[in-house]
């Protein structure tokens, strides 16, 4: 179990990084379309499929960052660098 708690945590501080990474890419990056784009075309029945941006704002949501704009805060390097700081420093206790 605690294996699986440390685990999660790498990949979702992972992810956050590679989130601020992508926010600063200019959107006409394949990256950026990829991972914050929304698809085109007919969906399947059924619930919405959580995209990759979904995730970052429940990661967020988790350590208390709810009224966060993630996207414009990753656009300053210090102040996102900080955010994951101290999310790291909250997941370490």
């Amino acid at each position: 179990m605690l294996l699986t708690k440390y685990c999660l945590g790498v990949i979702k501080s992972r992810r956050m990084r590679r989130a601020g990474s992508v926010a600063r890419m200019g959107e006409r990056t394949g990256v950026y379309r990829v991972s914050v784009g929304k698809s085109e075309g007919k969906r399947p029945l059924g619930s919405p499929r959580r995209r990759w941006e979904n995730n970052i704002k429940m990661d967020l949501q988790e350590m208390g960052c709810e009224g966060v704009d993630w996207f414009a805060l990753a656009q300053y390097r210090d102040r996102w660098r900080a955010l994951l700081n101290a999310i790291m420093n909250l997941r370490a206790q």
